[in-house]
């Protein structure tokens, strides 16, 4: 019988907030740097050719959002001076204040960091494609954090479809508020699979071929190229919803199924 790995709390998470408002703040996990495995084995069910050769990389220790950034948040960093561009206030199809922020391009995406580390002067970025698959799978080597499969009791996406014997679910249609379901990995992460794909720095490579070791952004001479979304979405199916899953978009265009969350490397010392 296939197993579901639930955690309603963290195992000791390790944090910071940043409080943006007396309202609003920003949990900031610790993800302690390490080695592991990139990408998905030949022999994981329903795999793409994208997410493949296996590479053994080591990442940095990094703190990173513990939810996708919600429009509460964006709402305030986008009422900050502009750094590079415009922001709009309340770009979301699908509206609350814990809901997480989509239909924002990448370089949107940007422009939030830019503004949130002008105002509390810390280094905030979008994360690595290896980082944000480190973080989500949180030591594990299954297709989710949770296990082998995956249930709409436990994520937000397309449960109509099903994965690797997984009972059908339902399909909500609409993004769910981030702490929806109360569930975490390892690290004290939540939301990672489903919901909103997510932005990551990288440019899009066709497979892991000569990507780099060392837990950077794997970026290309072209600017203007796609970059890699992380996560799936609570409109696409299970199997992109997966740890090793890559997908790409395109950067300046927006999608009510793209939102992103935000690392820190800034050191910072915690109890």
């Amino acid at each position: 019988m296939v197993e579901l790995t639930l955690r309603k709390e963290p195992r000791q998470a390790r944090y910071f907030t940043e409080s943006l408002t007396d309202d609003v703040e920003l949990d900031m996990i610790l993800v302690e740097g390490g080695e592991f495995e990139m990408g998905s084995p030949e022999d994981e069910p329903e795999r793409y050719d994208d997410e493949g050769p296996q590479h053994r990389v080591t990442v940095p220790t990094f703190f990173m959002g513990r939810y996708p950034v919600t429009q509460a948040q964006w709402r305030f960093v986008a009422g900050l001076p502009p750094e590079q561009q415009d922001l709009e206030l309340a770009p979301s199809h699908f509206k609350g204040g814990m809901r997480p922020v989509e239909s924002v391009s990448w370089y949107d995406a940007v422009e939030f960091c830019a503004r949130l580390s002008a105002k509390t002067r810390r280094d905030y970025r979008l994360p690595s494609e290896a980082e944000w698959e480190y973080a989500c799978r949180a030591g594990t080597k299954t297709p989710f954090y949770f296990g082998q499969i995956l249930t709409s009791e436990v994520a937000n996406y397309d449960g109509n479809s099903t994965y690797n014997n997984s009972p059908k679910g339902k399909s909500r249609g609409e993004t769910t508020p981030i702490d929806h379901f109360g569930l975490a990995n390892a690290w004290g992460l939540s939301d990672m699979h489903g919901n909103v794909w997510e932005w990551c720095q990288d440019h899009w490579h066709k497979n892991h071929k000569g990507a780099p070791t060392d837990g950077s952004a794997w970026l290309s001479e072209n600017e203007n190229e796609n970059r890699v979304i992380r996560g799936g979405s609570w409109l696409y199916l299970p199997r992109h919803c997966r740890s090793a899953t890559r997908n790409d978009y395109y950067p300046r265009v927006t999608n009510l199924g793209i939102g992103f969350r935000v690392v820190c490397s800034a050191p910072r010392t915690l109890p």
